[in-house]
């Protein structure tokens, strides 16, 4: 049999293509930020992870710039061998720092670090237990691992101390959640977590990508939030978001990064960050931790949006993040949903099974600290308009 038959087979993006509600890959034309021109089209954009609004600020840009004239345009090399600039170095500093952790490392993406991560702390003699609802990344990191994997019912604590319970003593343990759930904006029962991983002897993951600089005080993440720094014994973040770069990190106890920066093959075997990328996350960094006040203005304009969402009728999924994700259930509803807001000058993201279950199709909204409030009673009247218009629509 040809090994392209698959391909040639697949026709799903044709049909959506030919049927005129493909919903992926619009163009940009300019910058990321609250207001993005795409094909043609000035839109409000509440379909990012831009979330405090950083990646068209100008110390940012203007750190990039000023690295890649200084140190070129890249390594040439993994961070194990020529690759290491000191750049990187003042960054993982600097993050261990800010986090409350011992040490920190870098990788060249977010998914690429938990890819890195898990397959080097996790081994043969070891159970993983991951909530269902985590990141492909981490599934992805927990098969490259050769670990036995147990997933448990999303945010179900009952579930996973069943699990836990049944554990043999003489297995390394890992629970791996995200902090914030990415598609539906739950936040982790990082509490209850952390109390059964020290009931059963456990280490506890907090796959913080959309946390950083979303929760806590001051933008440090999950842990922060609930206060419990010192008890998560390993955090991973992404640069893509909150960082308004590329890359991600590991920040844990010295000894386990040093394992990890001398056992993990997606580290040691890739290229290293780019300098441009690494000096715009410092930068970032710097001003989160100059302006604290970007985090309640993230939160501050998500419940506005929030809240003007729910007096439309329209039924949400009601998180406590900057992601409010819209309920429209079927998959060719949610795709025209999203192309006529396109059309309409509102850029939002459709999410179709595998990522939902059958039947429970969103729209994924998420928002800047820099937003206005002026931008929302735009899209939300436009949101509201065409859900209205597309009620009785059939698949």
């Amino acid at each position: 049999m040809d090994l392209f038959k698959k391909c040639y087979q697949y026709d799903t993006a044709k049909k959506a293509r030919e049927g005129g509600y493909y919903p992926y890959f619009h163009e940009l034309t300019s910058k990321q930020d609250t207001v993005v021109h795409m094909e043609g089209k000035e839109m409000i954009m509440i379909g990012s992870n831009n979330y405090l609004g950083l990646t068209s600020h100008p110390e940012v840009i203007q750190a990039a710039v000023d690295a890649t004239l200084k140190y070129g345009t890249g390594v040439s090399g993994s961070r194990f061998l020529n690759g290491t600039l000191n750049l990187h170095k003042q960054l993982e500093h600097e993050l261990a720092t800010f986090l409350n952790k011992e040490d920190c490392t870098i990788f060249s993406t977010g998914f690429q670090s938990n890819l890195g991560i898990i397959s080097a702390i996790a081994g043969r003699n070891d159970l993983i237990f991951s909530d269902k609802e985590n990141h492909a990344s981490i599934y992805d990191g927990t098969r490259l691992s050769y670990a036995e994997t147990i997933r448990y019912e999303h945010g179900d604590m009952d579930d996973l101390e069943a699990k836990l319970a049944k554990a043999p003593e003489s297995k390394g343990k890992l629970i791996i959640t995200d902090g914030v759930f990415s598609m539906s904006g739950d936040i982790a029962k990082l509490p209850e977590i952390v109390s059964l991983a020290k009931k059963y002897g456990a280490r506890v993951m907090v796959d913080d990508a959309h946390g950083f600089g979303v929760m806590g005080p001051t933008g440090r993440g999950t842990a922060e939030h609930f206060g419990l720094e010192k008890e998560v014994d390993i955090i991973m973040g992404t640069f893509s978001k909150s960082l308004a770069s590329l890359g991600g990190y590991v920040a844990a106890e010295s000894d386990v990064v040093d394992y990890i920066r001398h056992n993990s093959r997606p580290y040691i075997f890739s290229a290293a960050i780019p300098p441009a990328n690494t000096a715009a996350a410092l930068a970032a960094l710097h001003v989160l931790q100059r302006e604290p006040e970007r985090v309640k203005n993230l939160h501050d304009i998500s419940e506005y949006m929030r809240q003007g969402l729910k007096a439309k009728g329209l039924k949400i999924r009601d998180s406590k993040t900057p992601i409010i994700p819209i309920f429209t259930y079927m998959p060719l509803r949610t795709m025209f949903a999203c192309n006529q807001l396109f059309e309409e000058g509102v850029y939002v993201n459709p999410v179709l099974p595998p990522a939902t279950p059958i039947g429970e199709c969103l729209i994924r909204t998420s928002y800047t600290a820099t937003h206005t409030k002026e931008q929302m009673d735009i899209a939300i009247e436009k949101i509201a308009t065409i859900l209205k218009n597309l009620e009785g629509f059939e698949e």
